[in-house]
Parts: C-alpha cells; structure tokens; sequence
C-alpha cells in the first residue's frame, strides 16, 4: 500500500486521513470488484432490495472499500453498514468485534444479520433496516 505524505501547516508530514487509505490500495479494490461478482445468495438477495434506492429512497453501495475493511452494504447519509454475516467461528467473532470497532470510531452504525434470516425473514431485515436508518435520520449529525 502506498501512503502519501500530507503536509501540515508548519510543514511535518502526518499520516492521510483513514478514508484516503483505501484510494492507494488497488489490491483491496480489485477484491471488491471480485466480490460484487460473486455475492453469497443472501447478499444477492438483500442487494434487490437496497440498490437503486428501493429501501424508502436510500442510496447503499455494495462490497465498499473502506479503510482495510470491505464492508458489505454502505448507505453514506446516514451513515450505516449492513452486513450479511454466514457461520461464525470464534476468530472471526473477534475480527467482526474488532472491524465494527473500527467502523463505529468513523462514526458509522453496523447492522449485522445471519445469512438464514436474510432468506427466510427478508420483511423482518427489511423493516430492522428501514427502522435504524429512520432513527439515525433524527440524529443530529455525527
């Protein structure tokens, strides 16, 4: 990965800002682009119901490049991850735990839902998405 150096008022370089990061990462956007081809069959299917603005308006973007994470549904305004989570073990709890530990510092609210409910319960994940997005519509800006 290439970091570019940024120059602050008296001229000391610093680290860019996180979101910066993932523009010099053509690998983990290269992954991303991989990804979107080869969605899991929840993904797909709660992607019907998201892309286009089909949720109440929403704008979401799938398979997002953001910081060192892909992250899978991304609405900017307001600022929410949804996530379609498989089995679990309990190393990837602890990267989950770590990543939405992340993801919360940048000011985002993460959704996760079990693949099973994605495809049996879709109205219910619907309605739990819509729910939080209203919620987070009333929220002042953060």
């Amino acid at each position: 990965m290439v970091i570019k150096a940024f120059s602050t008022p008296n001229n000391k370089k610093m680290n860019p800002p996180e979101k910066l990061l993932t523009a010099d990462n053509p690998a983990l956007r290269q992954r991303a682009k991989a990804m979107r081809k080869e969605m899991s069959e929840a993904e797909a299917k709660l992607w019907q119901h998201l892309r286009a603005g089909r949720l109440n308006g929403h704008k979401f973007r799938r398979q997002q490049p953001m910081g060192n994470y892909i992250v899978d549904f991304m609405c900017i305004t307001p600022k929410l991850i949804v996530e379609a989570d498989g089995g679990q073990h309990a190393e990837q709890a602890a990267y989950d735990h770590a990543r939405t530990a992340y993801l919360n510092s940048l000011g985002f609210t993460v959704l996760r839902f079990w693949n099973h409910e994605i495809l049996q319960q879709t109205n219910d994940v619907l309605a739990e998405i819509l729910r939080v997005l209203q919620e987070l519509e009333k929220q002042p800006a953060r």
